[in-house]
């Protein structure tokens, strides 16, 4: 409050070389202004700790493995599974691959957080309240920490691969589609000639646990030295898989031809799973160097989205395939050999040492093959499996690569920085002051001359990447006739695409999103600021007008047992409103009714059902509307009969929980908003109180613009945006944005959830660009004196 954030204190900071302040308008967004490029950047990692410190102290101890050193035990094995996940290439090659200057950035950015830790240390009250909870204190940060933690980024599809066999060991390719649809329409290719029987599931043992947050349980912070096996797992696969299924974006940029003023409007809304606080923070830094403002992640230099003043930015998940999966025959008569060309070829094996609160450091052995980390050994089948992934190249830690795109002044600068993202693959959106507007495509996306990527193969060199396809060779486009781009993690490579010869993915978000931006952008005339935000807001939902032709052509309106629900249905707008009865019917009855009877139908063993989940929703509709053999000797009647015997029972289930009377329910007391804290679960209620944010009704779902996605349970939304801006391209001071629930990370703070009421009903604050524009709006300003001789 008002001692954590006064309205103005003036601080002198050992390391810092001029003068600087940091603004902070009433909304909690802070403009940063420094005399150097390099103060500015230690300027935005002290602020970043100043607003976000247990987070992103909490990140760099799970990327490097090093929870056990502050929480104990319970925590021994994930910080193992994690190191196997490390950037272990040479340095230099990994700070140049984002910028020429990246290691002096690296090193005054992490200088600029451990001057806050030190604050901290010096002025006790300043530290989260987190860190005394936990009996931990924050670590301080060396510049390579920045680049070299990986398991926080987003590839694909080491997960899926490993699912795909065990599923085809039992069902059908037809089956798989609903856990997975593929697009282009594509038969999975065993190149290796692999029994998918032999690949187990525990080969996601090791991914998950090093990809996993970090989940605070009572017993686990108590856990004892002997208990750390207990720990292995610590999420369930379903969660991790949605994590993959439901992390994506919208964005586009619509040309001065298509909008009101005749200058281009840019939005985008990243998504990533729901947090408190947000993965994402919203900032602007000034300096005699660069003036940019946007989004990016408190824990690294830089925006990896916003604008410059002259050239604006946005991106969303693109589908290159990142990952392999490689098996390996192993020496009967050593384990850690492996079979590659002719011969036999020995594991590294690198001894670390794992710091453990309350007990002696130990030493553990992690193995790599000449493709990456040992995900699982099995010496009695002479087996192992290992992960392959672009991460192990330079270049690859998540979005980094904006230190260079933010500084870019022309499209062809911009190429050339878009040229550096490896890791996530992107759909970059562009839009300049020049009226220019270009969607470009781009991250590491290797070259798989004999195989498609789709499940594991063998380790012995028949199977090799043959290099990175080069951003000229992506497809991409600038200033199209139709007056706009957009993406929505879509299989959107061409149409005349070669995949043979350049196979980028098959696995993509489905396209319900981005076929409905495409509507509204194509009708577009006069667009404006607040019709970007109305479309990052929309709740209609493609999978629900689908679900309609269905009912229609299956005359379930005329049916005495459905026809009520039916004809509610058919009446329905299709919009996932908070207070839609039919949104709430239609998507109990796709996601608790259809799905399960779709996986009944498909699969047929109880234990590979759970596997399937959460569900393609493109691949159930595909089903559904082209029936096949599963549907019985008529599969159009067979098909009709479930859609019937599913929307009755969907009726009978939403009447015990919320009454008879249909045309009261409403989307809204079902699909809610819930930001938890990390520590909510371990500490007392008063932690809960003060700490969690919500509940807030939501409208849309996870495939509606508005994306929404909820876990089945309860109906939480767990995915979607936190961060949403809309920018007009050269009148910079009209723009907006919106981040979830608040700017802070302290539940102290003013701005800890000051914004989730906003952000739940789809609402926007101001995104000020100008001096004199953000002067009028400052709350509180700190002003930060260099350290005198």
């Amino acid at each position: 409050m008002k001692d954590i954030l006064p309205t103005d204190e003036t601080l002198t900071i050992p390391g810092l070389r001029q003068g600087a302040e940091i603004l902070i308008d009433r909304w909690g967004i802070p403009h940063l202004r420094a005399g150097s490029k390099l103060d500015g950047f230690f300027v935005q990692g002290f602020n970043a700790a100043r607003d976000r410190l247990w987070q992103m102290d909490l990140w760099r101890k799970r990327g490097l493995g090093r929870l056990a050193a502050s929480f104990g035990p319970g925590y021994l094995e994930q910080d193992i599974a994690a190191r196997a996940f490390l950037y272990r290439g040479d340095l230099d090659a990994e700070y140049r691959a984002y910028a020429d200057d990246m290691e002096e950035i690296c090193t005054a950015f992490t200088a600029g957080i451990n001057a806050w830790i030190d604050l901290c240390a010096r002025e006790p009250r300043r530290l989260p309240e987190e860190f005394a909870r936990t009996g931990s204190q924050p670590e301080k940060w060396r510049p390579e920490d920045v680049v070299r933690i990986r398991s926080h980024a987003l590839t694909r599809n080491a997960l899926s691969e490993i699912l795909r066999c065990v599923i085809l060991a039992e069902a059908t390719p037809e089956a798989d589609l609903l856990r997975k649809n593929i697009e282009p329409a594509h038969v999975p290719t065993n190149a290796g000639a692999l029994d998918p029987a032999d690949v187990p599931l525990a080969v996601l043992d090791v991914f998950k646990l090093a990809t996993a947050a970090v989940s605070f349980e009572s017993d686990r912070l108590a856990a004892k030295r002997d208990e750390a096996a207990k720990w292995r797992k610590v999420n369930a696969l379903t969660e991790v898989v949605a994590d993959a299924d439901w992390t994506g974006s919208n964005n586009w940029a619509v040309a001065g031809s298509r909008t009101a003023t005749g200058r281009p409007v840019i939005a985008g809304d990243p998504h990533r799973l729901h947090s408190v606080p947000a993965l994402r923070y919203l900032v602007h830094l000034k300096t005699p160097d660069f003036n940019v403002i946007g989004t990016g992640e408190p824990v690294a230099p830089g925006l990896a989205m916003g604008h410059n003043g002259t050239c604006a930015f946005t991106a969303t998940i693109f589908g290159s395939d990142q990952e392999d999966i490689h098996v390996y025959e192993t020496n009967p008569d050593n384990p850690r050999e492996y079979r590659f060309g002719g011969g036999w070829e020995a594991m590294e094996a690198i001894p670390e040492t794992f710091e453990i609160k309350g007990h002696p450091p130990e030493v553990h052995e992690l193995l790599f093959t000449r493709h990456g980390p040992l995900l699982l050994a099995e010496p009695d089948r002479n087996r192992a499996f290992a992960l392959r992934s672009v991460w192990w190249l330079p270049g690859t830690c998540a979005y980094l690569a904006g230190i260079s795109s933010m500084r870019s002044k022309t499209l062809d600068d911009y190429r050339a920085a878009i040229a550096r993202f490896g890791a996530p693959a992107l759909n970059h959106v562009y839009a300049d002051t020049a009226g220019n507007i270009a969607w470009l495509p781009y991250g590491f996306t290797p070259v798989r001359p004999n195989w498609d990527g789709l499940m594991p193969v063998p380790g012995d060199g028949r199977f090799e990447w043959q290099g990175i396809l080069p951003l000229e060779d992506m497809p991409q486009l600038t200033n199209p006739g139709r007056g706009f781009v957009a993406s929505a993690n879509e299989a959107n490579v061409p149409a005349d695409w070669t995949h043979d010869t350049a196979q980028i993915g098959y696995e993509w978000l489905e396209k319900s999103r981005a076929l409905r931006i495409f509507d509204v952008l194509s009708g577009a005339q006069g667009h404006s600021v607040a019709d970007s935000c109305a479309l990052q807001a929309d709740p209609w939902s493609r999978p629900g007008a689908r679900l309609q032709a269905l009912v229609r052509a299956a005359g379930l309106a005329g049916d005495a047992g459905a026809g009520a629900a039916a004809r509610l249905l058919l009446d329905w707008d299709c919009m996932l409103d908070v207070g839609s009865a039919g949104g709430l019917l239609q998507e109990w009855w796709l996601h608790k009714r259809i799905k399960p009877a779709l996986f009944d139908l498909f699969v047929a063993r109880d234990d590979l059902r759970g596997l399937m989940y959460p569900g393609d929703v493109e691949g159930m509709l595909t089903a559904l509307e082209n029936p096949g053999a599963a549907f019985g000797a008529d599969p159009a009647a067979g098909r009709d009969a479930l859609l019937r015997e599913t929307l009755v029972g969907a009726v009978a289930d939403l009447s015990a929980r919320f009454g008879a009377d249909m045309a009261a329910w409403k989307w809204g007391d079902l699909h809610h908003a819930y930001f938890e804290h990390p520590l909510s679960r371990a500490l007392p209620g008063d932690w809960a109180a003060k700490a969690d944010v919500g509940p807030a009704p939501k409208p849309g779902s996870a495939s509606t613009v508005m994306h929404a996605a909820y876990r089945e349970t309860d109906f939480r939304v767990i995915n979607g945006a936190s961060v949403r801006f809309v920018l007009d391209v050269g009148a910079w001071d009209n723009s907006v944005c919106i981040n979830a629930p608040g700017q802070s990370g302290d539940p102290r703070s003013p701005y800890y959830a000051n914004l989730f009421d906003k952000w739940s009903r789809g609402e926007y604050v101001p995104f000020l660009y100008s001096d004199a524009a953000v002067d009028k709006v400052v709350a509180h300003r700190i002003t930060l004196l260099p350290e005198t001789a």
